[in-house]
């Protein structure tokens, strides 16, 4: 699947015919294929993980297409690769394009109890997605340059998030939560948007186990967060569909008219639930969840071409809250989003998976 990707993208990632932009999708592929450069030594994932970078990264450490002052959490999550670049090669420049990302976070604006936005355009609005775009770099930075205090910022995201997007009933996170009430998907009550998304879910449930990582061990708010982990990985397993393996697209609707398995959220649940129990922050029944699902995906999702390399189905393009043309986050909403074959996101987040259920990552050769 990899061979796939470089050779789709070469030289950058220019998706539906336009330029190339920073965005997270690059990030999302260039942490899985991290992870084979970790698990096999194989040097020409690292290359190809510096060349899709330096693409955008000038010598001052200035990235084109990047602005500063759209306050857009979605581009902080390449910071992680230029962490890992400065790591290896010691290039100033990583070092450069990393401050300038933390640099956003310092000013990046917040909601009344401290959680930042979304977007500067999704004005007081927490989305699950942001948890996943900024707070494993915003961690690993902070480990990597002593910001100790950073760490109590870092699990005030993760709990506030839970705390206005949990559901007690399912254990669920609904997609997103607005404190103002003003958009009209937000429940007027709650703030909150009214279905339970499942790559939303994914991506916060991702966002927790790379986060811990750096998170120190002696940290008060740790067990907090290996709490939240262990709550949500129990209402995702209750929800998994028992006979095909896997989770709809809208998670609780398994009734629902037009639901459909969806391959981005299952890959992000496997790489999350694997990894988490791996590192024992999960019980082992959660890896056997894993398991379960990482062969469903095998069977339905992944399918080798006539010419050897691999194509990953299934993956819903997009989907988001607001906006102009404006999406209501209602169950109709979520279902009429395109449906695509080698989208990033589930590329990126399989290869996460298949890096952590493959008795290679054990190896540790890189």
């Amino acid at each position: 699947m990899a061979d796939n990707i470089m050779s789709t993208w070469k030289d950058s990632f220019a998706l539906d015919g336009k330029p190339a932009k920073w965005t997270y999708d690059m990030g999302v592929i260039l942490k899985g294929i991290e992870g084979l450069w970790l698990s096999s030594g194989d040097t020409k994932y690292f290359n190809y993980i510096q060349k899709q970078v330096d693409f955008f990264l000038k010598d001052d450490g200035t990235i084109k297409t990047y602005k500063q002052d759209e306050y857009n959490l979605d581009n902080i999550n390449n910071g992680r690769l230029l962490l890992l670049l400065y790591r290896v090669t010691l290039k100033e420049k990583y070092l450069k394009g990393a401050n300038l990302l933390r640099e956003q976070l310092r000013s990046h604006p917040r909601t009344s109890e401290g959680g930042f936005w979304h977007k500067k355009i999704y004005p007081y609005q927490m989305w699950l997605d942001g948890l996943y775009m900024a707070e494993p770099f915003y961690a690993e930075y902070a480990a990597t340059f002593r910001e100790d205090a950073a760490f109590d910022d870092i699990a005030k995201q993760f709990i506030l998030a839970e705390r206005h997007t949990r559901d007690d009933k399912t254990g669920l996170l609904y997609h997103g939560w607005d404190e103002s009430r003003k958009q009209r998907w937000s429940d007027p009550t709650t703030g909150r948007s009214p279905n339970f998304w499942g790559r939303a879910m994914g991506w916060y449930a991702m966002a927790l186990v790379d986060t811990l990582d750096y998170f120190p061990k002696a940290h008060p708010k740790r067990v907090e967060l290996i709490a939240i982990l262990r709550r949500l990985a129990t209402a995702v397993a209750k929800y998994q569909d028992q006979k095909a393996g896997l989770w709809y697209q809208v998670v609780d609707k398994a009734e629902g008219k037009g639901n459909y398995f969806e391959s981005s959220a299952a890959a992000m649940f496997v790489y999350a639930l694997a990894k988490g129990a791996h590192m024992k922050y999960l019980p082992a029944s959660s890896l056997r969840v894993a398991e379960k699902a990482y062969r469903a995906m095998l069977s339905q999702f992944v399918e080798t071409k006539p010419d050897g390399l691999v194509d990953f189905k299934g993956t819903v393009s997009v989907a988001g809250l607001g906006g102009n043309p404006y999406r209501d986050g209602s169950y109709e909403y979520y279902l009429s989003e395109k449906v695509v074959t080698n989208d990033p996101k589930g590329y990126g987040a399989f290869i996460m998976a298949a890096a952590e259920m493959e008795p290679a990552k054990k190896k540790k050769k890189g």
